[in-house]
């Protein structure tokens, strides 16, 4: 499975990429699609079978999305965005 996450920074991006490195996961830091908003206009796009690297969203997260064939899916958003 493919997820695109977006955050409130660019450096919160940052940090969430290298969190999936160490956790062994694929990751690309990249501008967040015209389908998903965001404040900084970073995202990072990561596979694998759990939308939740590390097993807790960092505060840096704003949303996380699930590709999918038609478009994409909600997995996640932090309270108050």
């Amino acid at each position: 499975m493919s997820y695109i996450a977006t955050f409130y920074s660019h450096f919160g991006a940052i940090r969430f990429k290298k969190l999936c490195q160490q956790e062994g996961i694929p990751v690309k830091v990249m501008p967040v699609p015209r389908a998903l908003s965001s404040s900084c206009g970073t995202c990072a796009e990561y596979g694998g079978s759990d939308p939740c690297p590390g097993g807790e969203y960092p505060a840096e997260v704003e949303q996380v999305v699930e590709v999918t064939g038609e478009g994409y899916r909600p997995v996640y958003r932090a309270e108050g965005s």
